[in-house]
């Protein structure tokens, strides 16, 4: 009962690394950037919802949808101001800019907010399931359910819509897609802008589920989906998703059975060791470059 129980918990912590990892997956896709700042927009999220709550009294769906807007508005200025003047510069520059990003949100947010941990408002009263050989409570089947659902849309976005074939031109060859009248830049501030809304997302589900939120609560998570994104094969959609169910089962496995110090390593151990057997991760493949 014990390890059907865990698989539940893992599931859910799961997709939340999952829909985290989107967001890696879809800027390195276009841009071969991985944006570090990607776990602090997750903070920011978590901290629009809880002060647009707490000032007016709103319920779930649109504290849900105000952490996603100000997340993606987030995401949007991050790219504008701090990636798209460097975009033709060596790969190691946007990554210490990423960093640099995630370094002044993170304290930007403690210097506004305070260093205390803030007691996420209970939106939705917990209920739990008895379904025999697990229990479920209502918190964990909202998170499976809203996460499908975007990555449903998302999968719409991507592969039936006039932008996410521009997604995926851009994502194929910058330079043609550009001759062929797709704008570039619009393209690529509408993908940070949909990483962006998942992990606002993910940041609400996550202050539902722990109830309490601090302007650090976004490093370790967005370093787990960082591994989640590489361990499933970094650019893939659908890895990120396996990559982030694995190491949410891992995780929580690891908790269980092993020790709950050793939970972090364990998940960065596995990423070693797959990258050593599979270097482009679990659903990535070799490709040749031309020189």
């Amino acid at each position: 009962m014990q390890f059907f129980q865990q698989l539940i918990n893992g599931l859910s912590i799961g997709s939340i690394y999952a829909l985290l990892a989107l967001g890696y997956t879809m800027v390195y896709g276009i841009i071969g950037l991985i944006n570090f700042a990607h776990g602090d927009i997750y903070m920011v999220g978590a901290m629009a919802g809880f002060y647009a709550s707490k000032a007016y009294n709103l319920p779930f769906f649109p504290t849900l949808a105000i952490a996603m807007l100000a997340s993606g508005a987030l995401g949007v200025l991050i790219e504008r101001v701090a990636y798209r003047p460097l975009r033709k510069s060596p790969r190691i520059t946007l990554l210490i800019s990423a960093i640099g990003v995630s370094l002044l949100l993170e304290n930007g947010m403690r210097y506004i907010v305070g260093p205390s941990p803030k007691s996420f408002p209970e939106l939705i009263p917990v209920h739990k399931y008895d379904l025999g050989l697990f229990q479920v409570t209502n918190i964990q089947l909202l998170t499976f359910g809203i996460s499908i659902l975007l990555v449903v849309l998302l999968q719409y976005i991507v592969f039936r819509t006039k932008m996410g074939k521009a997604m995926r031109a851009v994502s194929y060859d910058m330079e043609a897609a550009q001759l062929m009248g797709i704008s570039v830049n619009k393209t690529i501030s509408f993908t940070f802008f949909l990483g962006s809304i998942l992990a606002g997302a993910a940041g609400i589900m996550v202050a539902l589920s722990w109830t309490s939120i601090d302007p650090y609560m976004g490093m370790m998570p967005g370093l787990k989906a960082f591994v989640s994104a590489v361990l499933g094969g970094i650019g893939i959609i659908p890895g990120a998703l396996i990559g982030g169910v694995f190491i949410g089962i891992a995780e929580t496995l690891t908790k269980a059975y092993i020790s709950t110090s050793l939970s972090d390593a364990i998940a960065f151990s596995i990423l070693i060791i797959v990258l050593l057997v599979k270097p482009t991760g679990i659903l990535g493949k070799v490709e040749s470059e031309k020189v």
